[in-house]
């Protein structure tokens, strides 16, 4: 039992308590915001940016800078989606979930793209670009880039981007270490996947009613 734990939780041993205390809580508001999502409710973003921020300081610490800029991106992504899911589209309608458009396709490969190029620089310019590990960062940082914008703008493709993105993380987090946080993706997977069918419950509800 001892040495599946240690498998697992090991490399705690060098991290300090508050630092354990911090990563556990920010995981407990990202599932709580990923939940939230889920459900397509607003609280997604307040429990969302909690999470990030915790995440933000952590990652900078251990000197994560991917992670650490996918975090500060969804802390202000969650800014700009928290309008865009209270404005109200008329008198009576906030923003409603709906179908990614063409331009919005566009320009979700314009962020892709876009990311791939600044995270490499910024790879580069601190030195660690040193390991199959950056391109795989790169990648993932890419994907929830894209991911997080359409979740701002609520299009159901959103989902999509978060199952795949999530589904990396989950060994990725494992092999850097961060037991905890791998965790959490493997969470987020399965709630992604059900939040994917949720709204696409939620879109064909309207449509028989139009």
């Amino acid at each position: 039992m001892s040495q599946i734990f240690d498998f697992f939780f090991g490399q705690y041993s060098e991290y300090s308590t508050t630092d354990i205390i911090l990563e556990i809580t920010a995981v407990i508001f990202g599932f709580l915001s990923v939940w939230f999502s889920k459900q397509n409710k607003i609280w997604v973003f307040p429990t969302g940016m909690i999470s990030t921020l915790i995440f933000v300081y952590l990652l900078l610490k251990w000197e994560l800078l991917g992670d650490m800029m996918i975090n500060a991106y969804y802390f202000i992504m969650s800014i700009y989606g928290w309008y865009i899911w209270t404005r109200k589209v008329d008198d009576a309608h906030v923003t409603p979930i709906s179908i990614t458009t063409v331009n919005e396709k566009k320009l979700s490969a314009i962020i892709f793209i876009a990311t791939l190029i600044f995270v490499f620089l910024v790879y580069k310019t601190f030195d660690k670009w040193n390991g199959w590990v950056a391109y795989i960062d790169t990648i993932t940082t890419a994907i929830f880039f894209v991911g997080m914008w359409l979740m701002a703008r609520r299009k159901i493709e959103n989902w999509i981007f978060w199952i795949i993105g999530d589904i990396i993380s989950v060994p990725l987090y494992f092999y850097k270490g961060f037991t905890f946080t791998s965790f959490q993706y493997l969470g987020f997977t399965i709630i992604a996947i059900f939040g994917y069918l949720a709204w696409n419950k939620n879109l064909d509800s309207k449509k028989a009613i139009a």
